[in-house]
């Protein structure tokens, strides 16, 4: 019996541009129906960001962020500015669960498409709209893009070059991806009670309030700073000091830090925990290291401690990378790889995890969906379709005939 995708049966309409087409996009990673609406020139996201990619047809081009996030999905094109095309699209989600307007709060709203409107059509539907900094506070009228809600989020430190010019400096995108994720979830929550119920719910998602709340520990440990040393203070290895929040509070770490290796490649050495560092000592014959500073039992990084910081920088040049990673195996220490983006694809763990979609089936090399699941299925996606590429195909599965589609065709209504 074959497998059934875990959101076999959900369906989705999706209004989108740029980025903000991740939350869909997860969604039908695991195999939901989503039905991404356009208006008849496409989402320009498919000119926006780098790389480009030409089609392998050898027609048409496409960025990368628009067949990664658009992947799996249906498309089709319609001209929300005549009345036709509303029609169509309420015909449209009379069966959905889930609408999301992945735009400008109240995009839809403009071309007499609201959650109120939607209701009355559906009672059940699930309405969610993101955006950059959601539909209310005063910064809801401001355009802006996807690193604007990392650095309104205190995620992004400003760098100087040579001359002195201020630039954005490589770092993790939050907002773009943790926006959709969590809109996901809620969407998936509200389905569920939907089904329950009978009455679906208006979801207002915002990228700079998910980047801000993806940083959570870091935010909330400076909110923590200030009430009293006395109240709130760093743990017992530390000697009760505070620490700076997040990883800020790494630099000094000797027991938990990042060591050169033989080969020029690095590695992150964790024995914080005194039982680990025990185990590291054994395992290099150096167990005078452990009976001179065994630490605490738990969270003990020998912070400042420079005489044994520059004994463990020699001894772990004795070994290459994938040398000390097979030691921390063999003596229970944690020790792990230390990548960057592009060498990532070559650590074995990644390959057995992450195996490459190839750029065959979706015209760029593309990560799958990060979970593992059995006796259910995660289907593989299929390439992110052109603008209009089922037009023909929803409208028939929304109950239009041939005569009538061709009509349309004809108006401009849909393309």
């Amino acid at each position: 019996m074959p497998l059934r995708p875990l959101l076999s049966g959900v369906k989705v309409v999706e209004s989108s541009m740029l980025g903000p087409a991740e939350m869909g996009g997860l969604l039908a990673d695991l195999g939901a129906d989503v039905v991404k609406v356009e208006p008849p020139q496409g989402d320009y996201g498919r000119q926006m960001t780098w790389p480009i990619i030409r089609a392998s047809s050898g027609e048409g081009e496409n960025s990368l962020l628009s067949l990664h996030v658009n992947r799996g999905k249906r498309s089709i094109a319609i001209d929300l500015r005549k009345p036709e095309g509303v029609q169509i699209y309420l015909d449209l989600m009379k069966d959905a669960d889930v609408v999301i307007e992945a735009m400008r709060p109240g995009a839809l709203a403009k071309r007499g498409l609201s959650y109120e409107r939607l209701r009355e059509v559906n009672p059940r539907i699930v309405f969610c709209t993101i955006s950059g900094y959601g539909a209310s506070g005063p910064y809801k009228e401001m355009p802006s893009h996807g690193i604007a809600y990392d650095t309104w989020a205190g995620q992004v430190p400003v760098a100087r070059d040579e001359r002195g010019f201020t630039y954005l400096p490589e770092h993790t995108s939050i907002g773009i991806h943790a926006g959709p994720l969590y809109g996901a979830l809620t969407i998936l929550a509200a389905v569920i009670n939907a089904r329950a119920t009978g009455e679906g719910c208006y979801i207002d998602v915002a990228q700079a309030d998910s980047a801000a709340y993806f940083d959570w520990y870091r935010i909330e440990s400076w909110k923590a700073y200030e009430r009293p040393d006395d109240e709130v203070y760093g743990n017992k290895s530390d000697n009760y000091e505070r620490r700076a929040p997040g990883t800020a509070g790494m630099k000094e770490g000797v027991r938990y830090q990042v060591y050169a290796t033989a080969d020029d490649g690095y590695v992150l050495f964790m024995a914080s925990e005194q039982a680990f560092w025990k185990n590291f000592a054994e395992g290099v014959g150096r167990m005078d290291l452990f009976e001179r500073w065994p630490g605490s039992k738990f969270a003990d990084h020998a912070r400042n401690n420079h005489e044994l910081q520059a004994i463990l920088t020699e001894i772990f040049k004795e070994k290459t990378a994938d040398e000390w990673i097979e030691f921390g195996r063999d003596h229970n220490t944690p020790i792990a790889p230390v990548h960057t983006p592009k060498t990532i694809a070559d650590d074995p763990q990644f390959q057995h995890r992450l195996p490459w979609i190839p750029a065959s089936r979706l015209e760029a090399d593309m990560l799958p969906f990060p979970a593992h699941v059995t006796d259910a299925e995660i289907p593989t996606p299929t390439r992110a379709p052109d603008a209009g590429e089922h037009t023909d195909e929803v409208l028939r599965d929304a109950g239009y005939d041939d005569e009538r589609i061709a009509a349309l065709r004809k108006d401009e209504v849909v393309f």
